[in-house]
């Protein structure tokens, strides 16, 4: 392992995506969002994805110079177009819009579509909670999970992140995705010849399988079952009908350079929390958290994250040796 600054890994990774055809702007709305995901423990989102990223904007199949363009339907409605594009610059700037929109209406959505794989759904979701906000977001990728009963992938992994502010702490942050367990655990299991357990993922024929070459073939099971599998469907039509998005199931993939790009929605809600508590918001929300925590054992979702943030505030952020020597070659 290698350590490096914050700094300077958003610079590198930056000038790796330029060195691929990204924009300067966009480079570095990727890399900030990359980094980001490194420092919190989310590598699946993180510095790992920046030799895909590269080839699939050498490719084409992502245009890394696309400029996001926002309309505004009705008065507390944006649409996004991230216009076969990184994602990030979309959610830059719909979080900007609903930064501006939703304390003037009191609730505000923004659909975003032409979109790409948007990373760590709970940093979207907390940056609207640090300027004040409640936020709702959900994005879906391509397929990855079965309806519940049936053989075939259909839903992709399908995040939802829930963000609400504090006063004198840090947003509270919810992010799950709906596979049992992340796709990225099953691809490292079968990079490595092992076994994965049973009740991960069914084989092509519908089967359960415990050999994770066969679970990337088939299908990954939905945590918590019928109703993972029914908050996946809610996903898939709040990203991607209700953006005009591609489905799961049409979805070409985020890692591989080749095929048409993917065309992925995300949904954004953002809520004054003042506007419908009448300022009640805050007390009620910290009452609630001090009775969790008065609890032994319990603690609040995302301090993983915290953490991670404690440390790589000391400078230096521990690094893959392989990926960094990757990101390298492409920054040269």
């Amino acid at each position: 392992m290698s350590f490096a600054a914050p700094q300077a890994l958003r610079a590198l990774v930056a000038r790796a995506l330029e060195n691929s055809g990204a924009s300067s702007a966009n480079a570095a709305s990727v890399a900030a969002a990359l980094v980001a995901a490194e420092i919190d423990g989310q590598k699946g989102h993180g510095l790992a994805r920046v030799a895909s990223y590269a080839a699939q904007a050498r490719s084409g199949k992502v245009d890394g110079r696309a400029a996001p363009r926002v309309t505004q339907p009705k008065p507390a409605a944006l649409i996004v177009d991230a216009a076969q594009g990184f994602a990030f610059p979309a959610i830059d700037l719909a979080i900007e819009r609903l930064t501006a929109l939703a304390p003037q209406t009191g609730i505000a959505c923004a659909a975003i579509h032409h979109s790409h794989h948007f990373g760590v759904a709970g940093r979207h979701a907390e940056r609207l909670a640090e300027r004040g906000l409640l936020a709702l977001i959900v994005g879906n990728s391509p397929k990855a999970i079965a309806p519940w009963g049936g053989k075939r992938a259909v839903f992709g992994t399908n995040p939802i992140a829930f963000a609400a502010p504090r006063a004198k702490a840090p947003p509270l942050v919810i992010d799950l995705s709906l596979s049992k367990v992340a796709r990225g655990r099953i691809m490292a299991a079968a990079q490595k010849g092992e076994k994965i357990p049973q009740g991960w993922a069914l084989d092509k024929d519908g089967n359960p399988t415990t050999d994770a070459k066969a679970a990337l073939d088939g299908a990954m099971l939905p945590l918590g079952d019928a109703k993972g599998a029914a908050l996946a469907l809610m996903v898939e039509i709040l990203a991607a009908a209700l953006t005009a998005s591609h489905l799961g199931f049409e979805a070409s993939s985020f890692f591989t350079a080749e095929g048409l790009p993917p065309r992925v929605g995300q949904f954004m809600l953002a809520i004054d929390p003042g506007a419908l508590s009448g300022g009640a918001f805050a007390e009620r929300l910290e009452t609630l958290l001090a009775a969790m925590l008065a609890e032994p054992g319990v603690r609040l979702p995302g301090e993983k994250r915290l953490a991670g943030r404690a440390r790589a505030a000391t400078g230096e952020i521990e690094v893959d040796d392989k990926t960094l020597a990757d990101i390298e070659n492409l920054a040269r």
